[in-house]
């Protein structure tokens, strides 16, 4: 179970709504599930049953884990059915991808990227975005499965060295290869996080 001094109590996750080409994606998708279920946090998804985000809600649902699933109401017959999404234990439908975005942010106190598609990368760019501009110090998370994020580090790199990510103090997210050292390391980074702002707080008190 979560420690009440770790201001941890969900992960948001973003990831593709289809399976990819490769199994591993999928596998990678049930094993975070089961780690956020047996770490005692909740589940904040898109709401989608198919492809991995259905994999990482069955991992987290049959470890008996509680799940939140953010959906627009446009998007619930093409990701998931009716039926899957009363699986839930917290199901919220949206007018539109803005609210859902943004639900899922208020939401979460972390993101992990698992692999995915555009809307993956738009979902985790915006958190990338925000923490620059100084919005949150939330842990981000890139799980790079056999590499699959290899590329994204690349450019990010790039943008950084040709002056574009002025901020990059601020922008870094973790890359990590093994899914069971994912929940460990957002527990790790949100602990130090509480402790540099605990000091501060100390620190203005004594002003």
């Amino acid at each position: 179970m979560t420690d009440d001094s770790v201001p941890i109590r969900s992960i948001c996750v973003y990831c593709g709504s289809r399976p990819g080409r490769d199994p591993s994606y999928i596998a990678a998708g049930r094993e975070l599930g089961k780690a956020i279920a047996d770490s005692g946090l909740r589940l904040v998804y898109g709401g989608g049953t198919k492809g991995i985000m259905g994999a990482v809600a069955s991992g987290v649902l049959s470890n008996g884990g509680q799940v939140t699933g953010i959906i627009p109401e446009f998007l619930v017959d093409m990701e998931a059915t009716r039926h899957s999404l009363a699986q839930l234990d917290e199901l919220i439908i949206t007018p539109d991808m803005h609210r859902r975005k943004h639900l899922m942010y208020e939401r979460a106190d972390a993101f992990v990227a698992l692999p995915g598609g555009i809307g993956t990368l738009e979902e985790i760019v915006e958190i990338m975005t925000w923490a620059q501009l100084g919005q949150h110090e939330k842990p981000m998370i890139f799980a790079n499965i056999n590499g699959f994020w290899d590329p994204m580090m690349q450019l990010i790199r790039h943008m950084t060295e040709e002056g574009f990510v002025h901020t990059a103090h601020r922008v870094q997210p973790k890359v990590i290869d093994k899914v069971a050292d994912i929940v460990p390391a957002i527990l790790k980074e949100a602990a130090e996080i509480h402790g540099n702002r605990a000091g501060e707080d100390a620190v203005i008190a004594k002003l």
